[in-house]
């Protein structure tokens, strides 16, 4: 099992999938899908489950299973703009909405039998904020971003001053912030704070040997299509899976190679992974200032493109935003408009082995798109682990002198001395990832050429198909070529394209040039409206 989970970070980390790799992943994962995965953590050791629900107790004696079942038709699975039409006919208000999804998360997300660990933490006033909302609305002064009172919950590595930012690491359980950048355009779009997401510990980049979906402080996250069967794709496990078993109507992620395409397509959602400095980065535990970006992770394209552009803006403290040229603050307006009709789009010959690809590309096809199917290029991406380790090094005290709160560790060193202290409960899939960084150097000039190595050949990966067919965009699967998207700086978004063996999801995942989300989400419209492909999971559906 340690190799298999080796290999899903590889190719979490460099997008590579070759025709043989595609055969050996496959043949594991429907080996291991036949019985329940064994895993060293499942419960957190670390979550006090009286101090996470004690501000709320009171409150949620409002919400009896009567009432939560009359609301549950409502709210669960409904887009954005169909739980604020909801709100504005007086069929709930936005603090019943909050206590439904808080009643929720704690019948359902932990300690039971349909247990997931998706949520780390709650926001201790979310209610009281909802009740604001409410107020602003019946005053006349609901502001006119369909943001407005939606509870949206943050992958722990996204700082806000409601709740510690852990990282899902032991280490920083007192790293107490301010919020992020992208936090605070969520709240000044009227967006509510509900909790934080559990996900894979440090971003995935840390252990080595362990699985998707695990952190010493959040326990192991679950995927509800195949409860300790399927993988939850990593590293934004917990705001993936949260979304999926409608704990929260959005989630943000975030990515470096795929870890938000992963997880989002492994649990039947959207996901997008934007252009690097679209959104901001600051105050963001990071691996790499090179290749992370924050995203939103959605059940649908107009809920994506809404959240998304919640975020939306420049930060003055991150250059990537300052570089950033796209402008565009509305992604949604226009959407439903949207048609595939006339669009070139490129799909890979050697996916076309995989019959939901097929399948997909038909759905495109009788939309009115030109499906061209061409041979990717062969192209490597050489010292792309270095990349990771030379900018974390790096990055990581920059965070935590930048934008992280009063906590003991300041280095990546640190983090590893201190988990020496009780490697059974803050380290027990070991550090070897950490250790790899530690152990890696290069001089200025040499990590200049291998960031520059990487960008021209993950540009040459598309480039060249991109402007040899006059395409759109091109198709892919999950998060099959997210290392190429990475280093390419090319913004990708996955939809739902079907179920394979075991109920697994699979998402059709778009790539276009950068800066161009908008023609992503017109792409991603399109193709959701004419497969309608996204089934939610059985056992969570009331």
């Amino acid at each position: 099992m340690k190799k298999f989970y080796f290999i899903l970070l590889f190719i979490a980390m460099t997008g590579c999938k070759e025709n043989n790799s595609d055969t050996n992943e496959e043949t594991a994962q429907d080996t291991l899908a036949v019985a329940e995965r064994e895993y060293k953590v499942l419960d957190s050791q670390f979550l006090d489950k009286d101090v996470t629900w004690e501000p709320f107790n009171e409150d949620l004696e409002r919400i009896s299973e009567n009432r939560y079942g009359v609301l549950s038709p409502m709210i669960l699975d409904k887009t954005i703009p169909e739980l604020q039409q909801a709100i504005k006919r007086g069929d709930f208000t936005y603090e019943e909405m909050v206590l439904f999804f808080l009643h929720r998360i704690k019948k359902l997300d932990r300690n039971n039998a349909k247990s997931l660990n998706s949520v780390i933490a709650l926001n201790p006033n979310v209610v009281e904020e909802a009740r604001n909302r409410d107020r602003d609305l019946q005053e006349g002064r609901q502001e006119k971003h369909p943001a407005f009172g939606i509870p949206v919950l943050l992958k722990d590595n996204i700082n806000t001053s409601d709740m510690a930012t852990t990282a899902g690491a032991v280490a920083l359980t007192e790293n107490r912030t301010e919020d992020a950048f992208i936090v605070e355009r969520l709240r000044e779009n009227g967006a509510l704070i509900l909790g934080k997401a559990n996900l894979s510990e440090w971003a995935y980049f840390f252990c080595g040997d362990c699985p998707s979906g695990y952190s010493a402080i959040g326990g192991q996250t679950l995927n509800p299509y195949g409860r300790k069967i399927l993988d939850t794709g990593g590293s934004s496990s917990g705001s993936a899976v949260a979304v999926a078993a409608n704990f929260a109507p959005a989630a943000i992620g975030s990515e470096t190679s795929g870890s938000i395409l992963s997880p989002s397509s492994q649990n039947s959602l959207v996901g997008l992974k934007p252009t690097i400095g679209v959104l901001s980065r600051g105050g963001i535990v990071p691996i790499s200032s090179t290749l992370d970006t924050p995203g939103p992770i959605t059940k649908s394209v107009i809920d994506n493109a809404i959240i998304f552009s919640a975020m939306t803006g420049k930060d003055s403290k991150d250059p990537a935003s300052m570089l950033n040229k796209n402008n565009e603050i509305d992604f949604y307006s226009g959407i439903s408009g949207n048609t595939l009709k006339g669009k070139r789009l490129g799909a890979m010959k050697n996916l076309m082995e995989d019959s939901l690809y097929v399948a997909a590309v038909e759905d495109l096809r009788k939309a009115g798109a030109e499906v061209i199917i061409y041979e990717p290029e062969e192209v490597q991406l050489p010292n792309f682990i270095r990349l990771l380790n030379l900018d974390m090094k790096k990055d990581l005290p920059d965070y935590l002198e930048t934008y992280g709160g009063e906590v003991e560790v300041r280095s990546v060193e640190d983090v590893m001395a201190y988990n020496l202290e009780d490697t059974l409960a803050r380290a027990p899939y070991g550090q070897a990832l950490f250790q790899g960084i530690m152990a890696d150097t290069a001089t200025p000039e040499e990590f200049a050429a291998i960031k520059d190595t990487l960008r021209r050949n993950g540009r040459r990966f598309f480039d060249v198909p991109m402007k040899e067919h006059n395409l759109d965009a091109i198709l892919s699967i999950n998060n099959y070529h997210a290392g190429f998207a990475a280093v390419a700086h090319y913004p990708a978004i996955t939809v739902p394209m079907g179920y394979g063996e075991n109920n697994a999801p699979k998402g059709l995942t778009f790539f276009s040039k950068p800066y161009t989300e908008a023609n992503l989400y017109s792409l991603a419209y399109g193709y959701e409206q004419a497969s309608k492909r996204r089934v939610s999971p059985g056992d969570y559906s009331d």
